[in-house]
């Protein structure tokens, strides 16, 4: 049995491990609030793009010709975005992404692509999937846990620019998509090129928006409709990756709080067991000198 001594010091280095758990679980709630504001603020920005963008391609009347919008018929590359977080402590996060990366890559042998790229946003994707032995076109970090529309922008221009130069036929981006505090849920959805469904469903929700569908023809488009269209496109792209990261941080501060609670929690739990023991340790060192003072009169006696 451990001695009083060395119970009371794992109860001392304890206690100072949950104060540092606990203050990063604060840390951690002011900064998904702040994540959370900002999605929240983004959400009516995208949803308008999508209707700008869904009008103007029902008035287009076809959407040849857009390079963003081109399925090619060659498979030979594919790339994958692996969105991540420069810092651990968050529980599973990182590695689910990188997990469903993998997959992803996977898949898209299966689908007939040559080969699959990656590009890492955050340190903690580019580093595993470096020790994985995995292409690496490129890897941002730095931003994730408050990206910028900047940030987003530098994102897409180098996975735009890979895609129109026929560097890669088809971009998947994988993420950690925010539900709520004690969910997220990793996401993969195809970037580039970029899927035509928002011809039908102008808010995204999966559901044709009857309204929309009723006032679309009230609209005039200045210039035409396509030449708008193919203008918006690359504007489309950073806001899909900016929506991307801008889930993926607060969805890595809900699992780093999830995370601190629960070390905090397993820390108390922990001390509570070490302290009985020790108060049990003490006990019995008492009753053990009882015994034998006791010993000690019978003797002499």
């Amino acid at each position: 049995m451990a001695s009083q001594q060395d119970i009371k010091q794992r109860i001392t280095s304890i206690t100072g491990t949950s104060k540092i758990t606990r203050a990063m679980e604060l840390v951690a709630s002011a900064k998904l609030r702040r994540a959370q504001v900002r999605i929240e603020a983004l959400r009516p920005y995208a949803k308008g793009m999508r209707r700008l963008m869904s009008g103007a391609a029902r008035r287009s009347g076809s959407l040849n010709g857009i390079p963003l919008l081109e399925e090619r018929e060659e498979t030979r590359r594919a790339s994958v975005i692996a969105v991540t977080g420069d810092r651990g402590l968050a529980g599973a996060f990182n590695v689910n992404v990188i997990r469903r990366s993998l997959q992803e890559a996977d898949d898209l042998i299966e689908q007939g692509f040559d080969e699959v790229v990656f590009t890492a946003v955050g340190k903690k994707g580019g580093g595993t999937l470096r020790f994985r032995g995995k292409v690496l076109e490129n890897h941002f970090q730095g931003f994730s846990s408050e990206p910028t529309f900047v940030d987003a922008t530098t994102v897409a221009d180098f996975v735009s620019g890979r895609f129109l130069e026929g560097e890669v036929d088809k971009v998947v981006l994988v993420f950690n998509e925010f539900k709520s505090v004690v969910e997220q849920r990793v996401t993969a959805e195809q970037l580039l090129p970029v899927p035509r469904d928002f011809v039908d469903d102008a808010d995204g929700d999966g559901e044709v928006d009857e309204e929309h569908e009723f006032s679309k023809a009230l609209a005039e488009f200045e210039p035409e409709p396509q030449a708008l269209l193919e203008q918006l496109l690359p504007t489309f792209v950073n806001t899909t990756i900016y929506r991307a990261l801008l889930e993926s941080a607060a969805a890595e501060h809900a699992a780093r709080r999830t995370a601190m609670s629960n070390a905090s929690d397993n820390a108390g739990q922990l001390i509570d067991d070490l302290t009985l023991a020790m108060n049990r340790a003490r006990q019995a060192a008492i009753t053990q000198e009882i015994l034998e003072v006791v010993a000690g009169a019978d003797a002499l006696s």
